[in-house]
């Protein structure tokens, strides 16, 4: 397989008058034709000029995340100012000036990159979102948001095979928020159109999980039929009861672990997240991670770490 990298998108960097104690740090990582960087610096302007671009353009459009600090971004004669949890689109076709301009106060971000032709939307309809801050806390937006956070964090212990797969998940991630804040969704393809939907009702799942989630329900708010709703669930190798348990028992796990919730009871986190019966949820945790949610906990004291003894425990058919 040939492996493809990302065009280089030059920019002219400048550093604050004060920023004598400059900071910075920068990992990458490749997934074919898409990069993800993780990027951390306390003082810093880059510009992309219109000379940079006559001499080059590789026609990128880049997504970044902020995960600390504040950043801002000017382009196409828009200013977005961008605290923690926003996301931002922007283009290597167009002049920029990105800044961290707070003195020692380091901000850290991860920036998406991939050609502009791996979009499935028109440049009329990315445009209306270029230099504009859209929300990383909800819907589609916490789900590319997150995703780009677990890429950070694993991406490399995967194949490249696996990156490249990957990549893929991100460009449909990155192609649903366009197209939600662009209201361009009738223009995509039917795949791509099928793609945003399922990203969708997946964020809506995820953002109801304590409440009562039913199929009528999901549909209804996604102006969508029943059967519609369940084909699309059956095409992704599951079905609308199985998703929803599966997300409820995976946040239930993840407060079984949490120290701060340690004295809150197993039965007060199972009905938190939609078990209000206490046996049911028990079968439940048990077939999905082949332990009781009261062992579960206990792992929590065993190193190295509750995720890889449960793992052992797995492998040995415990």
């Amino acid at each position: 397989m040939a492996r493809r990298r990302v065009p280089k998108c030059p920019v002219a960097l400048r550093f604050p008058a004060g920023a004598e104690n400059f900071t910075a740090q920068l990992r990458a990582t490749s997934l074919g034709p898409v990069q993800l960087s993780a990027m951390s610096y306390n003082s810093l302007v880059s510009r992309r000029t219109p000379s940079l671009i006559r001499k080059s353009d590789p026609e990128l459009l880049q997504v970044a995340l902020i995960v600390s600090g504040q950043q801002s971004i000017e382009q196409c004669r828009r200013t977005a100012e961008l605290a923690r949890g926003s996301l931002v689109l922007y283009s290597s076709s167009h002049p920029f000036e990105a800044a961290v301009t707070h003195g020692s106060a380091v901000s850290s971000s991860l920036l998406l990159q991939f050609p502009r032709a791996l979009l499935p939307v028109s440049d009329r309809q990315a445009g209306r979102l270029l230099a504009r801050p859209l929300p990383g806390h909800a819907g589609v937006g916490r789900l590319l948001a997150r995703f780009l956070m677990a890429l950070d964090e694993d991406g490399a212990g995967c194949t490249h095979a696996d990156r490249v797969r990957l990549s893929g998940t991100a460009l449909d991630l990155v192609g649903a928020v366009v197209a939600h804040h662009a209201d361009a969704e009738r223009d995509l393809p039917p795949d791509d159109r099928r793609r945003v939907l399922f990203l969708r009702v997946c964020a809506f799942v995820q953002e109801r999980l304590g409440e009562a989630l039913q199929p009528s329900t999901i549909a209804s708010a996604h102006h969508v039929s029943l059967r519609t709703l369940h084909r699309l669930f059956r095409q992704h190798g599951t079905s609308v009861a199985a998703f929803v348990r599966q997300q409820r028992l995976e946040r239930c796990r993840r407060d079984i672990l949490d120290p701060a919730l340690r004295r809150s009871t197993i039965a007060s986190i199972a009905a938190r997240w939609g078990f209000p019966n206490a046996a049911d949820f028990t079968r439940a945790f048990r077939t999905a991670y082949d332990v009781s949610p009261s062992e579960y906990r206990g792992l929590s004291e065993v190193a190295p770490s509750p995720s890889e003894a449960l793992d052992g425990r797995r492998g040995t058919g415990a």
